[in-house]
């Protein structure tokens, strides 16, 4: 009898083996829909990552070409501002000059026609009726 419950065991053990290696392939329809649901939304996340990082990489090289730009144009804007505070105090020099060159000229035909006492020291002195007017300065009205 022993021999005959040893022999049951091993039988039920070898096809217990043989059943668990096949496994079952039954799946109940709704599982099977579900599966399939499943995947398919997979495989549209999978097409939209894909897109979403093609315009990563896409925005990235927009965003490197426009920081270049912006380089140059800062660059650019530097050279500018150089240029024209150059250009102020040159204008500025030449403006010292001009007033310079017309005070003594303004003051001799004055002090032709009247006393040196009665010459204005303050600010530009008028011109009446020289070739070349003296110069005004720009102000706010």
């Amino acid at each position: 009898m022993i021999f005959h419950l040893s022999r049951v065991v091993r039988s039920f053990i070898c096809v217990g083996g043989v059943v668990s290696l096949m496994g079952c392939d039954y799946w109940p329809p709704a599982l099977q829909d579900e599966i399939e649901q499943l995947r398919a939304e997979i495989q549209t996340l999978t097409m939209e990552k894909v897109q979403l990082q093609a315009q990563v990489v896409d925005l990235t090289r927009v965003k490197q070409e426009l920081q270049g730009q912006m380089d140059d144009l800062s660059r650019t804007n530097r050279e500018k501002s150089i240029i024209i505070s150059g250009l102020q105090s040159q204008l500025e020099t030449l403006r010292i000059k001009a007033v310079k060159a017309m005070s003594p000229k303004s003051s001799t035909h004055k002090g032709s026609s009247k006393s040196s006492g009665t010459s204005t020291s303050k600010g530009a002195p008028k011109s009446s009726g020289s070739k070349h007017p003296s110069p005004r300065s720009i102000g706010v009205r």
